[in-house]
């Protein structure tokens, strides 16, 4: 029996110690797992930073873009308000417009927007 005893001890003992080796590799699993875990959410941040600042940059420039088309669009609006009162007021005295026999062979329109007879 005195036998019997060691090996029931070597055996806890074996266990005991397979059992604070299997603790101390999930330990370091989990310490791993961990640090993997942190450097992926870090770049992942830095990810989603780099994303707004290039959602930024671009809100800028269309900005930018939006000014200058505003100033290009009131440039235009203006000189379509010239050009139609320098068009009225040449309608007033062009003999082209008021001679009958052009209005009955030419539509106005034509007239307006094609070149002028010689």
């Amino acid at each position: 029996m005195s036998q019997g005893a060691p090996a029931a001890s070597t055996l806890r003992r074996s266990s005991s110690s397979e059992g604070t080796q299997q603790g101390h590799e999930d330990d370091e699993r989990k310490v791993r797992r961990r640090e993997k875990n942190r450097v992926a959410a870090q770049r992942s941040r830095k990810k989603q930073t780099q994303k707004a600042d290039k959602l930024h940059e671009e809100y800028e420039c269309l900005e930018q873009e939006n000014i200058s088309l505003k100033k290009e669009i009131g440039k235009l609006t203006d000189e379509m308000k010239h050009l139609s009162e320098v068009l009225r007021n040449h309608e007033k005295v062009c003999p082209l417009l008021h001679c009958s026999l052009n209005f009955g062979l030419i539509p106005r329109h034509d007239v307006l927007s094609g070149p002028l007879p010689r």
